[in-house]
């Protein structure tokens, strides 16, 4: 790990400042960072420390009935939050299916939806790839990558970004709040992260010095609270991230679903909303066939980059199980493995 000056800004303007400089980025709980630092991935020159920073670890109820996240908010915080999970279900469940305890007590919000992709071949310095070093190549197109992208994906980065909880957050609309050099802004969380292109080094749309500072879900989030759910295929369910992941949530008004939002998770470089099968399912009657087609719609533009054509049926399934599950109404209980296909509701 190289040498870096630590700074701890009093206020957010503060921390602006420190971090527009090159080279600098911001600290939390580092659960991310510190790990890319240690094995050289990442070597910034400054870490501006930014867990002291006020106002940014509130959960609120705003009067519109939208609900603002401070950026510093713990995951394990937010998803046990006994108003928050009966709000928000699949969010909380997809918080819960992610990480261990011990890291999830750690991790922030605004963390998790910065965090770096966990390709094998981004964390290897001695690998080319184009997010370290650009123009590099990518040594994932032609390695071991059945774990890779088969959405958004371009010749120059096959990755997948890593988090559960933006998944659902992509499906109920979520707004992340940035302050940087230019003021206030807000961002709808579906546009934070870029597909790779031609420049994959550029992952987010965030600008030097750009803090997020909150997260809100809008009051319209809540109505489909009744049947909403976040299922997750990983490689061993007590700890891994996402082979393929889904999130459903319904709005189901006199036997028909009147709305649905939908996202998929492990298939791309950003958490993928699946517009196309929303519209086949609005006005549908609940029904496995249905939810079939609706899947079919969600990867019609899926092809696989490498050894990973796999991923695109099991996309398929799991988003028409998820779908199946929200169908059968949100459980009273999270399920004692949350998340997990294999999990039974009746735990605690």
């Amino acid at each position: 790990m190289m040498n870096f000056d630590y700074v701890r800004p009093a206020n957010v303007a503060e921390a602006i400042a420190a971090a527009s400089e090159q080279g600098a980025a911001y600290l939390a709980s580092g659960t991310n960072l510190l790990d890319l630092m240690k094995g050289g991935v990442s070597r910034p020159s400054r870490l501006v420390d930014v867990t002291r920073l006020p106002g940014l670890d509130r959960i609120e109820h705003l009067s519109d009935g939208s609900l603002r996240i401070g950026a510093l908010v713990r995951n394990a915080d937010l998803a046990h939050d006994a108003a928050f999970a009966r709000s928000y279900p699949a969010v909380a469940e997809a918080l819960l299916s992610g990480a261990s305890a011990q890291l999830r007590n750690a991790a922030t919000v605004g963390g998790n939806l910065l965090q770096r992709t966990r390709c094998a071949y981004f964390y290897d310095v001695a690998s080319a790839c184009n997010k370290r070093w650009p123009g590099a190549g990518c040594d994932a197109r032609q390695g071991e990558n059945r774990l890779h992208a088969v959405l958004g994906w371009s010749e120059g980065c096959i990755a997948t970004h890593p988090s559960d909880f933006a998944v659902p957050l992509v499906a109920l609309d979520a707004v992340v709040e940035i302050e940087g050099r230019r003021g206030r802004r807000e961002l709808p969380l579906a546009a934070l992260n870029r597909l790779p292109g031609d420049t994959p080094e550029r992952e987010t749309a965030l600008e030097p010095g750009d803090l997020i500072v909150a997260l809100r879900l809008p009051a319209a989030a809540k109505g489909f609270a009744a049947h909403a759910r976040y299922i997750k295929v990983r490689e061993r369910t007590s700890y891994a991230f996402a082979v393929v992941s889904a999130a459903a949530a319904l709005r189901i008004e006199q036997g028909t679903i009147r709305e649905a939002r939908l996202a998929l998770g492990g298939v791309a470089a950003k958490p993928w909303r699946a517009h196309a099968a929303e519209q086949v399912l609005a006005g549908s009657t609940p029904d496995v066939a249905v939810y079939r087609e609706a899947a079919r719609a969600a990867l019609a533009d899926a092809r696989p980059s490498g050894d990973n054509a796999f991923k695109i049926e099991l996309a398929q399934r799991i988003l028409a199980r998820a779908l199946t599950l929200a169908t059968s109404g949100t459980p009273d209980r999270i399920a004692a493995l949350p998340g997990s296909p294999f999990s039974s509701v009746s735990g605690a």
